[in-house]
């Protein structure tokens, strides 16, 4: 079921996800303090193509909180933007409801992805 709901998902708008949080990691690596960043985007970006079948966990730390706040005021509230409004468009109809719950997946993650592992169920 997870492979069906992955194919969907890349199909209507899990490209777009991917190639904004791939975009966001170009922005951040063309700095070298912001390589880290960037590679954690890439990292969301695979998350972004196939949501199904994984979960965000996340840990918390002073310096996660830090970064974190850095990132929600340079690139982290556009992102989290785009997936709300995906979620809000999907969850029209009711088969779009699972859809939706990825989206929010991907929204919060875009709040707060440091200290944010992905795991698979």
């Amino acid at each position: 079921m997870n492979l069906l709901g992955n194919i969907i998902w890349f199909i209507f708008g899990g490209l777009t996800g991917a190639i904004t949080w791939f975009l966001a990691g170009i922005l951040w690596c063309i700095t070298i303090v912001g390589i880290p960043i960037g590679m954690q985007c890439f990292k969301f970006a695979s998350l972004s193509l196939a949501p199904f079948g994984k979960q965000v966990v996340y840990d918390s730390s002073s310096i996660n909180f830090i970064i974190n706040l850095i990132w929600l005021i340079v690139s982290g509230i556009p992102l989290a933007l785009g997936h709300l409004v995906s979620a809000i468009i999907l969850c029209i109809t009711i088969i779009g409801i699972p859809f939706a719950k990825q989206s929010l997946k991907l929204a919060g993650l875009a709040i707060r992805p440091f200290g944010a592992r992905i795991v698979s169920r």
